[in-house]
């Protein structure tokens, strides 16, 4: 399979017809396609970045007024596919002798697999011998179509976690979060969807000739045997979007079978790969485009993709992803920088966009295990310089009195719980996460109307604090008595939650920080 000119993609068309379609079909305007169908919600984000990447690889407008034009009226189908036909020779699914997309160009030798070790959350050999696969099952995945192959191919090289001896992290470390703008008018098409996504070449480096330094497995693999490293230099600025840590090799079974991820009959399928460790070592300060990253304040340390964790993305991470985070020195994405600074402008009386957050919640403590995937939809909105300045200072204040309420919160129904809780021990994040879901709709509302405010206010109108101060409190007394009254009365200590609710309350109205933000609004109401 040729993944440039062969039908692969599913997607569904604007009359609700379901398709496959080949990557230039993106363009097509009669009867449009409309989204991508993925069989899993790791292959639809891997999908939306293999098809940017091929756009900013061989399509990227040359300046926004480019941009523009292409994003009111596509490129026809005939010019698109003309020019993605070039890369035809470079993106062949399998190959006995060349090139195959992202895998070794000359694997001398390797360890065969069976094709689910391919699928992130799927046991590793270790948990297979050891007989400790409780949760999620060998064998659910025993072979795969060329789709779903090449689609699984592409989500572990760009989320690779460490797997082990010599088995190497992706590009942007293991599990990392992308996050891509998306039109919020319901009648956009997929060619919308993608382009909003695709920075211009004044913006981005082009490539004059995509050979191995754009393409990993055009040429021999730069391994890492005696610890070599990939810096960001010693390739092209669009490899970032060909990451390849991984060397792997399918091998094809040549009979008919149906898919056992998507359910669709092939006439060829997958059931092993073979792998060997020692890929490529990505070091350095490497940024993706369309990751977040933490940076270093004295700029000692290199950049750090944000990564899923554990709780999932809530409003507490919106400023890092969206904006800028000075707190902890998060950074939105160059893709969503772009957006804020001039893209928005174009799509503001369009109905604007919203922000897609996905990624793998990876377990650094049991090798990089996949816990959970993560993906939410943030606001996203295009505002002056000063707009941004004045959100960002306002609304570092609004989600620092929240992480202050939830610390207070936890530390009483520990306290209520417990008779010694300073000895206890055991998962809080429950707590925190019913907060943080508890207050994430209010925020979300003040957030809007902070949004809108004029370029010229200097301080927040006071009944949007006072708002933001009454959730705080009330939603911090519901989770405490959900948590502390809902065991069975011989259970209960009424006098230790009492005390624990008592002082959580003082501790609340006595937060340094709580206390900042009602002189916020004192000072107002006096103004």
């Amino acid at each position: 399979m040729n993944l440039i000119t062969d039908q692969w993609i599913p997607v569904i068309r604007q009359n609700g017809q379901s398709d496959c379609i080949a990557p230039w079909q993106i363009a097509e305007t009669e009867n449009p396609v409309i989204e991508i169908t993925a069989p899993r919600p790791d292959f639809q984000g891997a999908l939306y970045q293999f098809l940017i990447g091929l756009l900013q690889t061989n399509f990227a407008p040359e300046d926004e007024d480019q941009w523009l034009e292409y994003w009111e009226q596509p490129p026809s189908a005939t010019v698109l596919q003309a020019s993605l036909d070039k890369l035809a020779p470079c993106f062949e699914l399998t190959s006995e002798q060349g090139p195959a997309f992202l895998q070794d160009f000359d694997l001398p030798d390797g360890e065969a697999k069976p094709i689910a070790a391919l699928l992130i959350e799927a046991p590793g050999g270790k948990t297979l011998k050891d007989n400790l696969d409780h949760f999620i099952k060998r064998g659910s995945a025993n072979q795969l179509c060329p789709s779903c192959a090449a689609s699984a191919l592409f989500t572990l090289q760009t989320n690779a976690p460490g797997g082990g001896r010599g088995h190497r992290a992706g590009l942007r470390g293991g599990g990392p979060l992308t996050t891509l703008v998306i039109p919020k008018a319901t009648q956009t098409t997929l060619w919308q969807k993608l382009w909003l996504n695709v920075l211009n070449q004044e913006d981005h480096d082009s490539a004059d000739n995509v050979n191995v330094s754009v393409l990993p497995w055009l040429g021999k693999t730069r391994t890492s045997e005696k610890g070599q490293m990939t810096m960001p230099g010693d390739v092209h600025p669009l490899h970032a979007y060909w990451g390849m840590p991984r060397r792997m090799r399918l091998i094809t079974t040549c009979e008919s079978a149906v898919c056992d991820l998507c359910g669709s009959p092939a006439d060829s399928i997958f059931r092993e790969y073979c792998t060997k460790n020692y890929g490529t070592n990505y070091d350095g300060a490497w940024q993706h485009p369309l990751t977040p990253y933490r940076h270093d304040p004295k700029k000692v340390n290199p950049p750090l993709s944000l990564k899923g964790q554990q709780g999932g993305l809530g409003y507490r991470h919106w400023l890092g992803l969206a904006l800028q985070d000075e707190t902890n020195g998060d950074r939105a994405a160059k893709l969503v920088q772009h957006y804020n600074r001039d893209r928005g402008r174009k799509l503001a009386d369009r109905g604007g966009a919203a922000l897609w957050c996905f990624g793998y919640d990876m377990d650094e403590k049991k090798s990089m295990k996949a816990r959970c995937w993560y993906e939410t939809r943030f606001p996203v909105f295009y505002l002056s310089e000063q707009q941004q300045s004045n959100l960002t200072s306002w609304t570092s204040e609004l989600i620092d009195a929240a992480r202050e309420t939830v610390k207070i919160l936890r530390g009483e129904v520990k306290a209520a719980w417990f008779r010694r809780p300073e000895d206890a021990k055991g998962d809080m994040s429950q707590i925190d996460a019913q907060f943080w879901q508890a207050t994430e709709a209010e925020f979300f509302c003040l957030l809007e109307r902070l949004a809108v405010l004029p370029v010229d206010t200097r301080l927040v109108p006071a009944e949007h604090y006072v708002s933001w101060l009454n959730t705080l409190m009330s939603k911090m007394i519901l989770v405490f008595e959900t948590a502390t009254l809902t065991a069975t009365p011989e259970d209960l200590d009424l006098k230790r939650i009492v005390n624990a609710k008592k002082a959580m309350l003082g501790r609340f109205r006595g937060n340094k920080i709580i206390k900042q933000l009602k002189a916020h609004a004192n000072a107002e109401e006096a103004a």
